[in-house]
């Protein structure tokens, strides 16, 4: 990536919510950009952060017959039908609940023998759906977006990555132990993160205190993925006090907007 390309733009837009707030927020600008337009992209996170957004989502009784929904990664090497692969996790929180046709929710696929090829068919089918209008995303504890692990290039594409210990500890929650937590994945790279038309982060949690910071504040490095934000230009991110404990209030380079 060349220096002219790590010029930030216009800050991140932070509100600072109660918890209980965020989700009907984030529901409202994903319905904002599902009824202005006839073929609406959204891409979805999986993992705690999101959740509020689609418990929210599924009282809204919108329409989402013309939506299309593209996930950000997915487990190699879980059995197709895991209750902890992403395709099941995403039927549990938006297909069911919302009613989509499981054919408009896109998931990498990671059960082929060619994982590559996997992925470029994943960009091409982003691609062909015009891009992503709204992308949804959750950050790590260690600055990770996506399973984009610290050290990914600024630019990388949706490809095979290996998850670091404190990706798959952080997981280890949703299966019986860290020995059954995939060491690998298939995830959107921080370039076609970046090519969405708006980003949405949701984070809560004193956890990701330090990462946010980073993110939106710290330089603009592959130690912190979740940095490409400040290249966007058309970035909102909705947190609690607690993972904002870090962030600086009404300062210049960050506008920080409370409901």
């Amino acid at each position: 990536m060349t220096h002219a390309a790590l010029h930030r733009t216009t800050p991140p837009v932070v509100r600072r919510l109660d918890s209980t707030t965020i989700g009907p927020t984030a529901a409202n600008l994903v319905m904002e950009v599902v009824r202005g337009s006839d073929a609406p992209v959204i891409g979805v996170a999986t993992g705690s952060s999101p959740s509020p957004l689609y418990a929210a989502l599924s009282a809204e009784k919108g329409n989402f017959a013309a939506t299309r929904w593209f996930a950000l990664d997915e487990y190699v090497g879980l059995p197709p039908n895991h209750p902890q692969s992403y395709v099941k996790v995403l039927e549990r929180e938006i297909v069911e609940p919302l009613g989509l046709d499981p054919s408009t929710v896109h998931v990498p696929n990671p059960h082929v023998d060619d994982l590559e090829e996997s992925a470029a068919d994943y960009e091409r089918l982003i691609a062909a759906a015009g891009g992503v209008d709204l992308q949804v995303l959750g950050i790590g504890r260690n600055g990770h977006l996506a399973f984009n692990e610290p050290g990914a290039a600024l630019d990388s594409r949706t490809r095979t990555e290996r998850l670091t210990e404190d990706t798959r500890r952080a997981n280890e929650r949703f299966f019986d132990s860290l020995a059954e937590v995939p060491t690998h994945c298939l995830t959107q790279g921080l370039g076609t993160i970046r090519e969405a038309h708006a980003l949405l982060l949701i984070a809560q949690g004193s956890g990701k205190a330090q990462a946010l910071h980073d993110a939106l504040h710290g330089p603009i490095t592959p130690r912190c993925p979740a940095s490409i934000l400040q290249l966007h230009g058309n970035v909102t991110v909705l947190v609690d006090e607690e993972a904002a404990a870090l962030l600086p209030r009404d300062t210049e380079g960050n506008q920080t907007v409370r409901n």
